[in-house]
This record gives C-alpha cells, structure tokens and sequence, in this order.
C-alpha cells in the first residue's frame, strides 16, 4: 500500500519537475537575444580597437592624396660672423617662402593613392569579420547560458524524485516490502545526482562569466529565442553564397589590389621625376631674392636596392594570392561543416523528443509495476535517468540547432546587422573616409566637422 501512494504522488512530482526551454523565467522580465546582440555590438571594446584601425587606414589616403599637391614652407635664419682680423662682426638675418610641386614621376603618387583605397576597403571587410565574431559569440554565450540554466533545473528536479524515491524505499524497508540492497542503490543513485548537480553548476558559473565578457552585462532572465534567421536548405546555396559575400574574400581581393599597384609603384622606381620649385627670400636690409626653377631627378645607381624592392612586391602579391585561395577553400570547408551540424542537430532533436514520449510511458509503466512489485527500486531508477538523459539531450539539441543557424550565417558571411535586422545605429566607416579623403586642413569645413566627429566619438 505504501508503494502504490508513494509511485502515485512521484508521477505529478516528475511532471512538475520536468522543465522544458523557456519555463524557467518569469515573462515580463526576460532578456532577449536580439536584445544581447545589440548590447554586444555597442559595447565591444574590440569593435572600438578595430574602427580606430579602419579610421587610420582612411587617414593612409589623405596622406597619399596630400602628394598630389603642392609643398609650400617658410624658413628664417640669423647668422653671426666674428672677424679677428679687422676686430668687427656681421649679423646678418633673411626669411624666406618656398614652394614645391612634383609635375611627373611615372604615376607613382596617383598609384600610391589607389592602393591607399584598397587598403581602406580591405580594412572595412576585416571589421566586417570581426563584428561577424562578436555577435556570433554573443549568440553563443546566450545560448550556452540557457542550455546550462535549463540543465541546473533539470538536475534539481530529478534531486527532489530521487530524494523522494530513497523515503519511500525507507519506508518500504521497514515493512519489509524491499531489501537494504534497494535502500542502498537509491542512496547511490542520489549521490550521483548531487554530483551531477553541482557540475552543473559549475558550468553554468562559466556560462554566465563567458556571457559577461562577450555581452557587457551578468544574464538575467533569457528569453529562448523561437524564431530563427533564414539559412539556404542546400550545401550548394550556401557555398555560392559564402565564396560570394564572405568579408575574409573581400579583405583578401582588396588586398591582391593594393600588392598589385604597390608592384607597379615599385616598377616606376627608376623613373625620372620633374618637380617645379619656387622661392622668395628677404634679408634684413629689406633686398628680397627670388628663384623659380625645374628639377629633374633619378636613380643612377642603388646597389641593386630597386630591383630587391620590386622583386619583392611580386612575392608579396603572389603570397597575398596563395592567401585568397586557400581562404577560398577553407571557406568552403567550414560551410561545409556548418552545414552538416545543423541537419545532425534537428535529427536529434527530433529523436531526443521521440525519445522522451517513449521514456515518459516506460517510466509510468515501470513504475506501475513497482507498486504492484514486478519492478524492483534499480528499475525505477534506471527508467528515472533514462527520462532525465532523454530532456538534457533535447535540451542541448534544441540549442544546438539554434546555435547551428548562427554558425552557418558566420561561415556564409552573412551574421551582420544588415542580415539580421538588429535594431542598432550601425557605425558608418563612409562618413570619416570622406571627411578625410581630400586631406583636408584643419582649419578647413571639412577640418572642422571632423574635429566634431572625432569628438562625438571619443564622447561615446
């Protein structure tokens, strides 16, 4: 009798106790993926790093393009002469105004400011990379933080079934209804329960430390995402998208440009260069002297210097190459692989829920049974933990599978806000580069509202 109450209060117990994605928080107060993405793109200290290279590499093309124009200068100087001989000194004093301005040089500034260019769109494809990353990780570290929390509660709810488990089978021991020996393998089956528990909790420490440094913020309560980002249904699709949009092989093309025009600007080394060259100088008796005057210049002889530094843009230009193919493949692999874990993870979600419909109605057969005495305790148990095994493995494949879709954008090169729609004020690599393209002065508009720009920058 005693085992027949014990097995019918158990079973509401377990229902209770079994915990399914997104039951554990309160509604009105969750957190939501979305919402961490947005909080990880705004407040990554690593993103800052990278858009301060990117505004660098920008300034590269204002200092080229501030070739192209004429140098003007000033000088002054004093001089003090002291003659022994007729016991007398001269001090004498002059100001002068230079101007400079390179007519030909093979085209090597004009090529210097194209390669300049590329440098800056490879720049901005890198960063696109590294804001794929953040997010990603983002992402993950949500996930994980919900795959343990679920984890923790499951192993506390299946805590409290085993404790209930090891009082009844004291109760049934002192009837005489079962042996010391079932008393004891409930005793071991809730020490292991207890260990369980606290590894997960250990982990889902980690969890929410990987979650801080990856967001910006501890996790409250996580909203489970239900709605996933449209990935393609086929390898193929993927693929073709991937070797297509993928930053890695844009910053790498761009790349192959700039090595390509730094070649060519290596070539013209040897050319002649013509400049015009202007100045107006006034001494201190108020005589000013002016020259105007054209300059022709070039190598004769460097000891074999050209050749060495044009030989050496061809290496850097076919390593640069070497580097886009073998991105290219890489690329393909790791779409590939993405790909692959995402069809394995809705299989076994799928069979991790056909797993649990089946485990629920062993369990309450077994457990039927029990009362009747055809099971023993060690059943029970056994059918207990099968259940428990059954929803940590639709637990993680159910995270597995969200996490999948958000790798395959990564490897595809479409995890970005644009793709995702994310609700940010997205950071605008146009607005410096154009501001600075020119090479403005500083007094200048453009100056000025750089000043501005850079201001509000450092501000946020």
């Amino acid at each position: 009798m005693i085992g027949k109450l014990m097995y019918t209060k158990i079973l509401p117990f377990c229902f209770i106790c079994a915990v399914t994605i997104g039951s554990l928080v309160s509604a009105n107060e969750k957190s939501t993926l979305v919402g961490a993405m947005v909080s990880a793109y705004t407040t990554s200290g690593l993103l800052d790093q990278n858009r301060a290279v990117l505004r660098a590499a920008d300034e590269d093309v204002a200092a080229a393009a501030s070739l192209l124009t004429p140098v003007i200068s000033w000088a002054s100087s004093v001089s003090h002469t002291d003659r022994n001989v007729t016991n007398s000194f001269d001090t004498s004093a002059s100001i002068s105004l230079l101007a400079d301005y390179t007519l030909f040089d093979g085209g090597q500034r004009a090529l210097g400011l194209e390669a300049a260019k590329f440098a800056v769109f490879a720049t901005r494809s890198s960063l696109v990379s590294i804001e794929q990353n953040v997010l990603y990780e983002a992402v993950k570290s949500y996930l994980e933080v919900i795959r343990e929390t679920e984890n923790v509660s499951l192993r506390e709810g299946n805590l409290a079934v085993i404790n209930e488990e090891l009082r009844a089978a004291n109760d049934r021991f002192e009837v005489g209804e079962i042996t010391k020996t079932d008393v004891a393998l409930a005793e071991a089956r809730l020490a292991a329960a207890s260990s369980s528990l606290a590894f997960a909790k250990g982990t889902f420490e980690q969890a929410k430390a990987n979650y801080k440094s990856a967001i910006g913020d501890v996790p409250h309560s996580l909203d489970y995402p239900s709605a996933k980002p449209q990935v393609p249904t086929s390898l193929e699709d993927a693929i073709s998208i991937a070797l297509r949009e993928h930053p890695a092989i844009k910053e790498l093309k761009n790349l192959v440009k700039v090595t390509e025009l730094n070649s060519k600007i290596a070539d013209l080394s040897t050319s002649m260069k013509i400049s015009l060259g202007s100045s107006i100088s006034i001494d201190d008796d108020g005589e000013s002297t002016g020259e105007l005057a054209i300059r022709a210049s070039g190598p004769i002889f460097s000891g074999g210097k050209l050749d060495s530094s044009s030989r050496k843009q061809i290496a850097l230009n076919d390593q640069t190459l070497a580097r886009l193919y073998s991105a290219k493949i890489s690329i393909e692999q790791n779409v590939s692989s993405a790909f692959s874990l995402l069809q394995v993870a809705k299989a076994a979600k799928q069979s991790a829920e056909e797993q649990i419909r089946a485990t629920e109605v062993a369990l309450k057969g077994v457990k039927e049974e029990a009362g009747l005495g055809a099971r023993t305790t060690l059943d029970v148990l056994n059918a207990e933990q099968e259940l428990l095994d059954a929803r940590v493995q639709l637990i993680s494949a159910t995270v597995d599978e969200h996490l999948s879709v958000y790798r395959l954008l990564l490897q595809m090169g479409r995890l970005n806000v644009d793709y995702l729609n994310l609700p940010v004020q997205k950071y605008d690599v146009e607005t410096y580069y154009e501001l600075v393209k020119d090479s403005p002065t500083s007094k200048s508009a453009n100056g000025r509202r750089l000043d501005q720009l850079l201001k509000q920058l450092n501000k946020d």
